[in-house]
């Protein structure tokens, strides 16, 4: 219950330190604990994305974590029990690469655990290698300080988190529900595993997901290579490629079955060149009869439509891209390397075995250039190639053994959710139904890494030593969670790790948005909390930016629809990205980012918040600083106000006269149409609405009514404008509340008790209530349009503003006239008007008599 108080105003009233007050202030007093006694319509759940741990945060994350904290001090006002924790990202291929660099140490699972390990003093260029766990250890040590770090900045920004619910995607409880939730669907036969061709990263030596790619335009060139043909003799056929090195992987060459060029040839087969290898030539519409010659050679793997074809046409496997980037070992005339002339085929190929891909191209173009089977000089070209979003070299597909998770036969299932979900902005979930309609293979969820959460799997290792990938040997499910490189299965013994006999642990863990995309069954807890999950999922609201939909919120939808058969919560608001001057996206990748405490500040954290709050839902917004003055100054104002509100001793009554009548009947009107607002999650146009209007506040309706509130016109007057002036204030306080966290708690305490953000949300009924008679928002419009034209005539005979006006005709409409008319003492005393007349007329316009000045003419 929040009652009012006698006021108690700075003499001096300043923005600086209001940060560390309050911060602790509201740690100590539990402000924005979370009550779980509440029944679940009265609980408004926030699935907060966990910020990736591995280094600083920038500015970006101000900008989109202020949108959610907008929306998390709303709806607590509104009297909701705010469900909002914080986690940390901490695993994952960031986390490694920082540990990296900062102990100089690099991860090799065959060494054994060394207890006693420390790192380097100061890292040195060679890296020192460290058994896993060891690695891993390292990873948490420096995760922990980087979260210290994160959850100062986060208080600073006025974040209103309940700080004793925070979770890491790496810490036990997580891995725990990652794993349960992995085999929840290894038994319902949703996931599984597959040795198949991969997305490959040759320098992570790792598999990446559709999700993870981005395609980057790259330099590249057409080399038109000729294929002799086996069944006629001195003919050819030729196809351009812009990846010669990959011809000893040909299995097939392929046109449009439509091409009459190539119809005649389908059916029929054509030699490689340099290595004789004896392929067909097929028919798929897939094939392009407009790309190069309009025959293109299948290679596996060259890329994803090499993969279509192969699959699609039944191909054999010829693969010669090893998971290090280099082209591996090959033995032509060996089984499925069969070749018209195998040595000959042979000594070619070892001029290229071993090389990386870039290498072999530059030395296969030499053979084939030799062997005239390079037709002109290649053709330069720039061309869109795959690449892993953190590589620097373009991906390969490698055939390798990952875990999937079924996603194909689920995309109408999918689409239906979408339609389900309540986007803002709407227009967002088209960019989830483009990603559903483009997937075109299963989830790859393993990743070669080793910072991460291990898949729970155990395989039985036959008595040859090898390993049977058929006999999985599962944890119960009460074990969890696991480490199968140190944890032994059941029945087994240590001692029988890798032996024949035995068994051996899967060595892959799972990809971040594997780990991520459970983080709403993670905090609300899922097969651990069955009490809180009752009241929290579906959780109400995911926030989050565009460029993830396709990874977070596309994964997460999936893992709700196959785990609950239902959404993981019921809305979803996107933020845009912060654009640096030159409107690119600012990114630590890109190097254009800004380090936000110093940026807090210099601005205080409420004007840094105010300039966020101006990027609407998926707005992308120029970084300004400008915009950050502006809310400091707006912050400030509202010091200055509300000092002059409540700076006097003075009696409060009812709400009587016809301007604060007007003035209150303005402020429901602003109530209705912020609230709806903020529901609708449109949180810029709340802000622009509380914004225009304050200024009026001040600069217009606190100048009219100042003589009055001073008792020029009587107590009466004087009371109704006491009341007003504070209903407005106490209304424009909690207004600006979810945006100024800081300024609007400093000035609720000069007058009220408790905290602003426990307060109760405004209503219109509220602010009717001081009234003894309706007000007409009109009355107020009106005396500011006169009060201004008043001012713009003085300004234009350059007289000074306290200068007296003898006479001031008003011509207007009739009911516009007498709106006037009710308010004729509060604007003459704004403007220092002795007489005012009112004339009717079809147009607004005014004139003016100045008052001679004393001693002058008559």
């Amino acid at each position: 219950m929040h009652t009012p108080q006698p006021p108690a105003v700075p003499a001096s009233p300043a923005l600086e330190g209001l940060e560390g007050k309050f911060t602790e202030r509201w740690e100590r007093e539990g402000t924005y604990r979370f009550d779980r006694s509440r029944p679940r319509p009265e609980v408004y759940a926030i699935d907060t994305p966990p910020p990736t741990v591995s280094g600083s945060l920038h500015v970006g994350h101000v900008f989109s974590y202020t949108h959610t904290d907008i929306v998390a001090r709303f709806k607590r006002m509104r009297g909701m029990a705010v469900f909002y924790p914080m986690g940390w990202d901490d695993n994952g291929l960031p986390t490694e690469r920082r540990v990296q660099n900062y102990f100089g140490v690099r991860c090799d699972p065959s060494l054994p655990y060394d207890p006693s390990f420390q790192p380097p003093e100061k890292p040195e260029k060679q890296q020192v290698p460290v058994s896993r766990p060891n690695f891993i250890e390292l990873c948490v040590k420096l995760t922990v300080e980087d979260e210290k770090a994160f959850e100062h900045l986060w208080k600073y920004l006025g974040l209103s988190i309940d700080w004793s619910m925070t979770y890491a995607t790496i810490a036990p409880p997580a891995q725990k529900v990652s794993q349960l939730a992995f085999l929840r669907l290894l038994r319902r036969d949703q996931a599984y595993q597959l040795e198949a061709p991969t997305l490959w990263d040759v320098d992570f030596k790792t598999a990446v997901a559709q999700a993870e790619l981005e395609d980057r335009e790259m330099p590249g060139a057409y080399h038109r290579l000729r294929f002799a043909r086996a069944d006629a003799p001195g003919s050819h056929v030729e196809i351009d490629t812009t990846r010669p090195e990959l011809l000893p992987a040909c299995v097939a060459l392929v046109a449009h079955p439509d091409d009459a060029r190539y119809q005649p040839l389908f059916g029929t087969h054509v030699l490689t060149p340099l290595f004789g290898a004896r392929v067909p030539v097929v028919a798929h519409p897939l094939a392009d009869p407009e790309k190069g010659s309009g025959i293109a050679m299948i290679c596996t793997f060259g890329d994803i439509t090499d993969v279509t074809w192969w699959r699609e046409l039944k191909l054999p496997v010829r693969a010669v891209i090893q998971p290090n980037g280099t082209l591996g070992p090959v033995t032509w005339g060996s089984a499925g390397w069969e070749s018209a002339d195998a040595t000959a085929a042979q000594t070619a190929y070892d001029q290229l075995a071993g090389l990386s891909a870039k290498k072999a191209q530059a030395k296969i173009v030499e053979l084939l250039t030799a062997s005239g089977d390079l037709l002109g000089a290649p053709k330069p070209i720039t061309h869109h190639v795959k690449f892993f979003e953190k590589g620097d070299r373009p991906l390969e597909i490698v055939t390798s053994r990952q875990w999937f998770i079924k996603t194909i036969e689920h995309k109408e299932g999918l689409l239906a959710r979408g339609r389900e979900l309540q986007w803002h902005p709407e227009y967002m979930r088209a960019r989830f139904e483009n990603w559903v309609h483009g997937l075109n293979g299963d989830w790859c969820v393993s990743r070669q890494r080793f910072f991460g959460v291990p898949f729970p799997v155990w395989y039985a290792v036959r008595e040859d030593g090898t390993t049977d990938y058929t006999r999985r040997l599962l944890p119960d499910e009460s074990r969890l969670p696991i480490d199968p490189s140190t944890d032994v299965p059941e029945g087994y013994t240590a001692a029988e790790r890798g032996q024949p006999g035995g068994f051996i642990g899967d060595p892959d863990v799972m990809d971040t948005w594997a780990t991520s995309s459970v983080s709403p069954q993670l905090v609300t807890g899922w097969e651990r909390d069955p009490e809180l999950f009752a009241k929290t999922f579906p959780m109400d609201l995911r926030p989050q930016a565009h460029d993830i939909i396709r990874t977070w919120l596309f994964s997460s939808v999936l893992r709700a629809h196959l785990e609950h058969d239902s959404l993981p919560w019921a809305h979803a608001s996107i933020s845009g990205w912060v654009l640096d001057p030159d409107r690119k996206k600012m990114s630590k990748s890109k190097g254009n980012v800004v380090t936000p405490m110093g940026m807090l500040q210099e601005y205080g954290s409420d004007g840094v918040r105010y300039w966020a709050a101006r990027g609407g839902p998926g707005v992308d917004t120029a970084f300004d600083v400008g915009q950050m003055k502006i809310g400091r100054r707006l912050a400030m104002k509202l010091l200055n106000a509300s000092k002059f509100v409540l700076g006097r001793e003075a009696e409060v009554g009812q709400v009587t006269a016809p301007l604060d009548r007007a003035l209150l009947a303005g402020v429901a009107d602003l109530v209705a149409d912020a609230t709806a607002a903020l529901d609708g999650y449109e949180y810029t146009r709340a802000l622009d609405r509380a914004e225009s209007f304050f200024w009026s506040f001040c600069d217009d309706y606190l100048e009219l009514v100042k003589a009055r509130r001073y008792g020029d016109h009587g107590p009466e007057g004087a009371q109704s404008a006491n009341a007003a002036m504070r209903v407005a204030l106490s209304v424009l306080t909690r207004l600006f509340a979810p945006y100024l966290p800081f300024v609007t708690d400093e000035v609720w305490s000069w007058w009220q008790s408790g905290s602003v953000h426990t307060a109760a949300w405004p209503t219109a009924d509220e602010v009717n209530a001081h009234l003894a008679a309706p007000g007409d928002a009109t009355t107020l419009a009106v005396a500011v349009e006169v009060t201004a034209a008043l001012r713009r005539a003085k300004s234009e005979a350059k007289v000074g503003m306290k200068t007296a006006i003898a006479r001031a005709v008003v011509r207007d409409t009739a009911d516009r006239l007498a709106a006037l008319d009710a308010v004729r003492g509060d604007v003459c005393a704004a403007g220092n008007v002795r007489e005012l007349v009112l004339e009717p007329a079809e147009a607004f316009s005014t004139e003016v008599t100045f008052e001679a000045p004393a001693g002058g003419p008559a």
